[in-house]
């Protein structure tokens, strides 16, 4: 987002901040902004999936030394994609650029600033965990955050560069230069170091009226226009230090007094053009100014009273989102792309560092989206959702068809809130392909995380081996115990990334999101889970790599028997999941399974069992596994005899339309006695 290149021109011009005591205050905080560069700035691992635990510490850190300095924090997130399709062109060119370091980071090993998959959900649960003040716009939230500002009289905290445009009474905060880390004191006050930045201290120093400054914005392109073909440079007066492309554009708006004028005279600087085209120009530059313009804020009555902002829709949007819709989304407690399948029929999946030669991994999750946008367009179900997804390198636009499960085709989207939790249950379970039976032992926070697994044994591509399953169980069991064993972490950061867990890992974390997204759009029906307690990046990966090497667990699993027990009845229940849905193939399954492969399998995971057993031997880890062991085994002799059943059943068949060939079958029999 932002003005192109504003940052780094202002970086040589130091003179237009105010060094500021900041303390006492209210502050209004660029959400998204924040998100991304708290984890970026941190130098946390994003390889190996996201280290989520340590994220949301960082999240607290944070709150504590703004609260320590009784600095109130009101933080605004964006919501849905814009309608008009404005930044369409800024947007393609961004998911371009994310493929594309995603790759650099899978072959290189580097970090490439990708933001892990599950980050913006820590952050909006950390945050609503601390009680900070939180509303998600239904649009891109910059307009909002000014108007609120302005009608608070205080700052902003972003480093989105539009807030250099803005005109914020009590400022602009760059969280560059805001120094949280380092709370001072003076006498009996706390208070965080940080630079103030004003638009009246811009146009001092540059001599630029104050109207001007949208008009400057747009002259020197945002995320709305791409304006090209005019050379500011040459406008740099000889002589001066610096002689960038908006030194130069400066230097020639300021004999302007009035907007359209200097509009205007850039269209000549742009040569011959077409009445056409010179109309299509200034419509571009109007729309790329109209956002500066100063509105009424509509969060803060929602801040102050816990009313959600009336929904902008177009006239053709009418009834289209419905009003019970408003309150979750504004409290963030609903993901805001449902608006993008509702009124664009479209959805950007992100990505994650992943090898680009294999399919995305956000496939591996597709039929919970489907059931997600079967629940949202109803009735309109043969309209399809274009997933904005990458193949290879490139990114693409897929369709994609709705489906609905059994219970969910009785469900109506405008009273979706009300459908009875039973039948709300049972829609995202029959997504997950799971029962509540299977879960009953589980915590309530653990249901859907195991639910998850479940499904991505089934449908991850290549199937995770029982190692996989291992270090991602050990990690949703233990998570905290193990995050204290120091040695662990400092191996795993040595260890090269193997691209090929990362790839499985990234799969879960896909049907973790989507049925994350799915439980919200269906007013959980199960809670939803601690994000930052399931997944621990280099952790898992170096569990993955112990557990394949023969490395010694029982010291880790043994100092904390609650987690052991958790992690048992985990892999049992799962082993146990994975083996039913081995003996009855699904319809959905991309590979049809033999009887042969079958066989192995429910084989293979008997032997994991039994292993199971061993290596975490106590009296009720017996129980459980040689439980789990007898139901393996009737599964098999249930298979064994299906087919030998199957198989007489044909021969009677066969003897009754061949007569003939039975009495020979008969007298063969007779002579082999």
């Amino acid at each position: 987002m932002g003005v192109q290149g504003l940052t780094t021109f202002l970086k040589n011009h130091q003179m237009i901040y105010r060094e500021v005591q900041f303390r006492r205050s209210r502050l209004v905080i660029d959400g998204c902004n924040l998100n991304y560069l708290l984890y970026f700035s941190s130098g946390l691992d994003e390889n190996h999936g996201g280290e989520y635990a340590a994220y949301r510490n960082l999240i607290e850190n944070f709150i504590t030394a703004l609260r320590t300095c009784e600095i109130t924090p009101y933080v605004v997130l964006d919501g849905g994609s814009d309608v008009t399709d404005k930044k369409v062109e800024t947007v393609a060119k961004r998911s371009e650029d994310r493929v594309q370091r995603a790759h650099q980071a899978a072959v290189s090993g580097k970090q490439m600033r990708i933001l892990p998959r599950m980050a913006e959900l820590v952050f909006k649960q950390t945050l609503a965990r601390l009680e900070v003040p939180v509303a998600q716009c239904y649009e891109e939230a910059d307009q909002e955050i000014a108007a609120l500002a302005a009608e608070w009289q205080c700052p902003v905290l972003s480093n989105d560069s539009d807030f250099y445009i803005f005109n914020l009474p009590a400022g602009f905060l760059p969280i560059s230069g805001f120094q949280w880390k380092e709370v001072k004191q003076s006498g009996s006050q706390s208070y965080i170091s940080c630079r103030r930045y004003y638009t009246s201290s811009f146009c001092a120093s540059f001599g630029l009226q104050h109207q001007l400054m949208p008009t400057f914005a747009a002259l020197a392109g945002n995320d709305y226009v791409k304006l090209r073909g005019i050379n500011w440079v040459q406008f740099v007066p000889a002589g001066r230090e610096t002689s960038s492309r908006l030194e130069g554009l400066v230097c020639w708006l300021k004999k302007f007094q009035d907007p359209q004028d200097a509009l205007e005279a850039a269209l000549v600087l742009m040569g011959e053009l077409s009445e056409k085209k010179k109309k299509e120009v200034l419509q571009t530059l109007h729309l790329g100014m109209e956002d500066y313009q100063p509105c009424r804020s509509s969060l803060s009555r929602f801040f102050l009273h816990g009313a959600p902002p009336q929904f902008p829709a177009l006239e053709e949007e009418a009834d289209l989102i419905p009003n019970w819709m408003l309150l979750p989304l504004t409290q963030a407690r609903l993901f805001p792309y449902v608006l993008d399948v509702l009124r664009l029929q479209t959805i950007g999946l992100g990505g994650a560092v992943e090898p680009q030669d294999s399919p995305s991994t956000n496939l591996t999750s597709s039929l919970l989206r489907q059931v997600m946008y079967g629940l949202l367009l109803g009735s309109r179900k043969s309209i399809q959702v274009d997933e904005i997804d990458r193949e290879g390198l490139l990114v693409t636009s897929i369709p994609v068809k709705p489906k609905s499960t059994n219970v969910g085709k009785s469900l109506v989207l405008n009273s979706l809130n009300e459908a009875a939790l039973s039948d709300r249950l049972k829609v995202l379970l029959e997504a997950l392909g799971g029962t509540e039976e299977s879960l009953r032992l589980l915590p309530p926070q653990l249901k859907l995380p195991a639910a998850v697994t479940c499904y991505w044994m089934q449908r991850a591509q290549p199937p995770p081996d029982l190692s996989l399953l291992e270090a991602l169980l050990l990690g949703m069991s233990n998570g905290n115990m193990l995050r204290s064993r120091t040695a662990l972490q400092n191996n795993g950061h040595k260890q090269k990334v193997d691209m090929r867990v990362a790839y499985a890992f990234n799969q879960w974390q896909a049907c973790l999101r989507d049925s994350i997204r799915l439980n919200q759009l269906l007013h959980f029906p199960l809670p939803e889970p601690d994000v930052a307690g399931l997944y621990q990046g280099t952790l898992v990966h170096q569990l993955v790599h112990m557990i394949r090497t023969g490395g010694d667990l029982k010291t880790f699993l043994k100092s904390d028997r609650r987690s052991v027990e958790l992690y048992q009845t985990m892999l049992s229940m799962v082993l146990q999941f994975h083996a039913q849905q081995l003996s009855v193939p699904s319809k959905n399954h991309q590979k049809v399974t033999t009887d042969q492969q079958q066989k192995q399998s429910l084989k293979d995971l008997s032997t994991d069992l039994q292993q199971l057993f061993l290596v975490h031997q106590d009296e009720e880890a017996e129980k459980e596994a040689q439980a789990a062991i007898t139901a393996q085994e009737e599964l098999q002799l249930e298979e064994e005899l299906l087919v030998r059943t199957r198989y007489r059943t044909k021969e009677r068949s066969n003897r009754c339309k061949k007569p003939e060939l039975a009495r020979k079958e008969e007298c063969r029999g007779r002579d082999l006695l």
